[in-house]
Order: structure tokens, then C-alpha cells, then sequence
């Protein structure tokens, strides 16, 4: 699934997750998940109206008073958490570029730097809230608009600061902002967290169907003419022309350059980067270059959207100076995901139609890689058991 994130006037960790409740996210759900790993907190939730705009208004209401906690105590609390793996990931690294930000304007080491406000029940809620809501939304995709950053100054544990506060700005590097007419903090440390964890490709919206909206309520007054909303965009992958017998036809693009001085760990490194960064498929191909050289190609397949942003990763992770492109058309056969269940538990498949319309289930490699460290099995046994278990002949 692709998420859009219509920042028109900022974010904050409670926008993003009340919005994320908005697109179906189930309160109790979530409040269920962040039992097992946190306590002392309540959520709960209300319909509010900006500029006639329904939206839910999220709140964490607190009962730990404990708003001091060091980054190796997070760490170590989300490291030990019953959380997927991707979940975990996001969230920890969310919490390091928060930590990294503090380190570097305090002058202190990232092991002992303490957060303040950030260290509170309710922004680890926010944080690893978001991330789960996102997991069980099925997003995979995320695109966004530039960031809009608001001015004037706050007052916070460290006294009067100047808006952007330092942290944000610090976690915001490289990514793209924008100004605004808000004359207060828009984008707080969690917000910026949470994109920076994200790496959104910025820009207007992508090719997809859209399928929810969900609108998250911001709690202050900004003093800007667009209203105080966080706005997401679910939808899935623009839909294929059907050319008969099952058989569909899009366009995406193909980029492809040859190296000739690169190691495999390196040449490993890039297609994980392209990968993470929305590749479809990555390729290594044998091949000779001018004076017999022996070289590997490099080819990346990727939406059509996503071309300059991968065309970036090629020309920053490897050696090349070039990268040659064209748009192709292509032909493949109709697939939609499906779960599955078997005696492993619960699993993410693609459900894929033949010409001749035969049904096939082929689980995805991420899911079976779960189970397999989860339950301690070697994976192509794994593999083997979801497939004999979820392709019946009458499927």
C-alpha cells in the first residue's frame, strides 16, 4: 500500500497516529499492542472539526510521571518489545535520529543523552504506535509533501528557543522543507522523526487508487490560514490495463549502469539500499567492458515515479558516473496479496492467476523469514510448509 502525507500544517507524533486511527487503525488494537511493552497510559480519542474538516483528535493520557529517560533505556526497552521486526527497526531508528540530534546540540554522547519531553510515555506511544498502525495498514510505499516549517519561539525544559527547535532542525537534514505562515512549532522532534524514519520520496501525489483519507487533529493554534490537520492518503498501486486471460499491462521504468571497480559487499549494499528504497526487482548481470574489463550491469526495475529517487541511490552507493533509463511497457499476471492461515500462524502471501486462470499462493520471503527466526525453523522448511498448506486444487 502507498501512504501520501499531506503535510499542510506540519506534524506531530499524535497527528500521525490519530490520522493513522482515521484510515481504520483500531484503537483498542493498538492499545492492546502497547500494553505488552508499555504502561501507565491510556488512549482515547474525539471528532473535532478544523475549518469545517472532520478529524480525529487523539490523546495519550498519562499516569507514569516519568518524562526523563535516557536513549540506552528506549533503546533497550523497544530492542526487548514483542514487536515485528520492521516495527522495531523503524521505531529504534526513529528514536536515534532523535538521540544523534540531542547528542550533537548538547555535546554529549549519544549513550548518555537524555531526552526530556521525548522521553515521556506519551511520545514512545506516538513513536512505536505509528509504526504498528503502519504495519497493519500494509503501507509500504510512503511519498510526502515538502515539510512546511512554522517561526516564532516556544518555551520548553531548556527555556525560550527559537521554532524550528534545534532538534528538528538537526533531524530534518536532508530532507525537503518549505515555509509557512504559521507563527508557532508545527513540526516537533517526534514528527520529524517519524519522516526522516519513513524517507518519504517528496513531490505531489503518485500514481495510486485511492482507497481512505484520514485526517489527524493538531492541538494548538498555529495562527496559519490552512487548518491545523494532518492529512493521509491510502491507496494502492494505480491499477494495470487488463489485456484478457488474467493478464495485465503497465509501465514502470528501467535504469541500468555498468561498474567495473566494485567489491560484492558493496555491490550487495547498493541493491539493499534500492531495495528499501521501493526497487521492484534488482539485478546483477555479468559483462565486459572496453579493453576486455570484467564489470557487473546493474538493473533496477521501479515505478515510473520513483525514478530520479533510485537514479540518486545508483549514483551515490556505486562507483558509476552515469545511469542509463527508459520507460518499458510490461505484461504480468494478475496477483493481489492475500493472508493466509496454516499451522505456522497467520501469513502474507501474493495470490497469483495463470492464463488458464489455475490459482497459485506464493508467500512472501520477509514473512517466512519471520517465522523461521521466530520459531527457530530453517527457512526453506518454512517455505515449503506455508505453500503445501495454502495451494488446495479448488483454491
Amino acid at each position: 500500500m502507498i501512504l501520501y502525507l499531506d503535510m499542510m500544517a506540519g506534524i506531530a507524533g499524535d497527528m500521525f497516529l490519530g490520522a493513522l486511527v482515521d484510515l481504520g487503525v483500531p484503537v483498542e488494537w493498538l492499545k492492546g499492542k502497547l500494553s505488552g511493552i508499555l504502561h501507565g497510559f491510556d488512549l482515547r480519542t474525539e471528532i473535532v472539526f478544523r475549518h469545517h474538516l472532520r478529524a480525529v483528535n487523539l490523546f495519550v493520557d498519562v499516569t507514569d510521571d516519568v518524562t526523563h529517560r535516557h536513549y540506552t533505556h528506549i533503546r533497550h526497552m523497544i530492542e526487548s518489545a514483542d514487536l515485528p521486526e520492521k516495527v522495531r527497526d523503524n521505531a529504534l531508528e526513529a528514536f536515534r535520529h532523535i538521540a544523534q540530534a540531542e547528542a550533537h546540540i548538547h555535546g554529549k554522547d549519544i549513550e548518555t543523552v537524555h531526552f526530556h519531553e521525548i522521553g515521556g510515555v506519551d511520545s514512545l506511544v506516538d513513536i512505536i504506535g505509528s509504526f504498528l498502525a503502519l504495519d497493519y495498514l500494509g503501507v509500504d510505499q510512503v511519498a510526502a509533501t515538502p515539510i512546511p516549517l512554522g517561526s516564532g519561539t516556544i518555551k520548553c525544559a531548556h527555556g525560550t528557543i527559537p521554532v524550528p527547535v534545534p532538534a528538528t532542525v538537526a533531524i530534518l537534514k536532508g530532507l525537503e522543507v518549505t515555509g509557512s505562515d504559521a507563527k508557532t512549532e508545527i513540526v516537533t522532534p517526534t514528527g520529524a522523526s517519524l519522516v526522516a524514519t519513513l524517507k518519504p520520496r517528496f513531490g505531489g501525489m503518485p500514481d495510486m487508487q485511492i482507497e481512505k483519507v484520514g485526517y489527524g487533529a493538531g492541538k494548538r493554534d498555529t495562527g496559519a490560514s490552512a487548518p491545523n490537520l494532518l492529512r493521509l492518503v491510502l491507496g494502492s498501486p494505480a491499477a494495470a490495463k487488463d489485456c484478457g486471460d488474467n493478464i495485465l499491462s503497465d509501465q514502470v521504468a528501467v535504469l541500468y549502469t555498468n561498474v567495473d571497480d566494485m567489491s560484492p559487499e558493496s555491490l550487495g549494499f547498493a541493491m539493499d539500499r534500492l531495495m528499501d528504497k521501493g526497487a521492484l526487482d534488482v539485478s546483477f548481470t555479468p559483462a565486459f567492458m572496453k579493453k576486455n574489463r570484467p564489470a557487473t550491469r546493474i538493473e533496477v526495475i521501479c515505478r515510473k515515479e520513483q525514478l530520479k529517487d533510485l537514479a540518486n541511490v545508483l549514483l551515490a552507493e556505486t562507483t558509476s558516473i552515469g545511469v542509463r533509463y527508459h520507460l518499458c511497457d510490461r505484461m504480468i499476471l494478475k496477483r493481489e496479496p492475500v493472508a493466509v492461515e496454516t499451522r505456522l500462524g497467520r501469513v502474507t502471501a501474493k495470490k497469483i492467476t495463470s492464463p488458464n486462470g489455475e490459482i497459485r499462493i506464493r508467500p512472501e520471503y520477509d514473512e517466512c523469514k519471520r517465522i523461521a527466526r521466530e520459531q527457530n525453523l530453517p527457512f526453506y522448511q518454512v517455505y515449503e510448509q506455508i505453500l503445501a498448506e495454502s495451494n488446495p486444487l479448488d483454491r
